[in-house]
């Protein structure tokens, strides 16, 4: 097969890396990315694809691929890649087969989020596998729509008495219990272990089985008294929306675990369907404020432009940092993200304005489709001159799947005239990959970064050459949380352009442009031109 089929087939895919494999699952060749920065794909060939993958992940890819006719494709699988350094990487995966490659199978694999680092084994006797279980649960919920999901629940259970077997005997209990509730499941499968105690299933809803006699049996079968407690929650209609809910609520809850012991998952995850319903009605009801602080140039002390900082019902201090989290874990934050562009849209309409320039934050996930692109130039239409006076920032909160994808639909933000900085530089694994794949106007280095720079020559370093690579690729430069004169000399000694920080103002409800600069100001309440 011809290297330009494999490369339509790459296309055909929208992947970030193309695999094909033989009769065996052994990989014969490879394209793309590996999930790991750096990683050579190349590198992969002769390898079997499980090696690829999470434990979690492999029964589910591989009998996605010896289910898979010639000319067909499966159904999009989320799975965990291994980066091979400890870490996984969430993705989607799809088989297919191309007509001129029967019976050889091609893989794709679309990233999404950054690499992570699961909690190990060995390190806690509460280790997760929520991940396990809801690529489970995922798989068991295809194709169910409507009425069928209607008649489906999560069930929750909560085990008792665990603590007393000793190693061998946990093993064959948790195994022997682990099948009983997936036979007690919906499909036969979509069951597993959260937590050392903990188990869930998707089972239909009105099964009255008893499944605390469930574990109580399971237990007697090796000589143990075991109790539970179990609760229910509906699947709804919205089953995706479901399973990200229960994934967030399961991380929050381990993390409260060693503070609030008797914390149930289904308290939790109905703690987090209420929030999620109160974050729409808030996004839908623009029940937030933003906020406006100033970035200045560094050498005339003038102010740039502003950034505008959302608050949640708390004036300034009321950063929104948890419910952006849980907006884009849930899907829900590209709605927030264009509430807040139009709530800017309108600002800069009204009277006395007009010198204003304004950023804005984008999470990568919103930049996911090309939805957010489109609305985003669909508000400004009307009054293209606006464009100008924006600013979008992409944050790393969610990192890029499609880096390229991305790139195409900020480049119709800069054919229109808004320009696009990378926020937080450093802060996040991807920030190399977006500055070598994303063509922006402007680089944010992040704070921690700038806080260390008096005292530490490496950082003073490392900041001036991330200076001069930029200026070299025709961008400039903002450093964020400048809080001592100090720190705004060091970075503007280094060619820094832009400063943001406490020094030259807090975030306040009005644009103030006069900004709060000691000895060394040389002009305030001057608005400059975009450089």
């Amino acid at each position: 097969m011809s290297l330009n089929s494999r490369l339509l087939g790459l296309a055909f895919a929208a992947a970030d890396a193309l695999i094909e494999v033989d009769a065996k699952a052994q990989i014969t060749f490879a394209l793309g990315a590996g999930p790991a920065a750096g990683q050579a794909s190349a590198n992969w060939i002769g390898r079997a694809l499980i090696e690829l993958l999470a434990p979690s992940s492999r029964p589910a890819v591989l009998d996605a691929i010896r289910a898979l006719s010639a000319g067909a494709r499966s159904e999009p699988l989320e799975i965990l890649a291994d980066c091979g350094d400890g870490r996984v990487r969430r993705a989607v995966f799809r088989a297919f087969i191309l007509p001129d490659q029967a019976p050889a199978v091609s893989c794709a694999l679309i990233y999404e989020g950054a690499p992570f680092a699961p909690v190990a084994e060995a390190a806690s006797p509460d280790r997760s596998d929520a991940e396990g279980f809801m690529a489970l649960a995922r798989h068991g919920l295809s194709g169910k729509t409507g009425a069928a999901l209607q008649r489906l629940a999560m069930a929750f259970i909560e085990v008792q008495g665990l603590s007393t077997a000793n190693d061998a005997a946990s093993e064959r209990l948790a195994a022997r219990l682990g099948a009983r509730l997936k036979l007690a499941s919906h499909d036969g499968v979509s069951a597993g272990r959260l937590t050392h105690n903990r188990y869930a299933l998707v089972k239909e809803a009105d099964d009255g089985r008893d499944l605390e006699a469930e574990v109580r049996e399971a237990g007697l079968a090796e000589g143990l008294t075991l109790t539970s407690s179990s609760s229910e929650m509906a699947v709804g209609s919205d089953a995706l929306c479901a399973l990200r809910a229960m994934r967030f609520a399961i991380e929050g809850c381990l993390k409260d675990n060693s503070a609030q012991p008797g914390l149930s998952f289904a308290d939790s995850l109905s703690r987090t369907l209420k929030d999620a319903d109160r974050f729409r009605g808030i996004v839908r009801d623009k029940e937030f404020a933003l906020f406006y602080q100033p970035i200045v140039d560094l050498k005339t002390r003038a102010v740039h432009h502003f950034e505008a900082l959302a608050r949640f019902g708390g004036g300034a201090g009321a950063g929104p940092a948890s419910a952006i989290r849980m907006a884009e874990e849930l899907a829900l934050i590209e709605s927030f993200d264009l509430a807040v562009a139009e709530k800017i849209v309108h600002r800069l309409r009204q009277p006395g304005s007009g010198l204003l320039k304004i950023a804005i934050n984008v999470s990568g996930a919103s930049l996911a489709s090309d939805a957010y692109v489109a609305a985003l130039l669909r508000m400004t239409a009307s009054e293209p001159d606006n464009r100008r006076r924006l600013i979008v920032e992409v944050t790393e909160t969610a990192a890029l799947a499609d880096i390229a994808a991305a790139n195409r639909r900020l480049g119709a933000l800069r054919d229109a005239g808004i320009k696009v900085c990378i926020d937080d530089f450093g802060a996040g694994a991807a920030a190399f990959d977006y500055l070598r794949g994303l063509s922006v106007d402007a680089v944010k280095i992040d704070g921690a970064f700038v806080r260390g720079i008096d005292g530490d020559a490496r950082t003073r370093t490392l900041i001036g050459h991330l200076v001069e690579l930029c200026g070299s690729l025709s961008m400039t430069t903002i450093a964020e949380m400048i809080e001592t004169e100090d720190a705004a000399q060091a970075v503007q000694d280094l060619g820094v352009n832009y400063g943001q920080g406490w020094l030259f103002g807090r975030a306040e409800a009005e644009p103030v442009t006069l900004a709060p600069v000691a000895q060394r100001a040389r002009r305030q309440g001057v608005i400059d031109a975009w450089g």
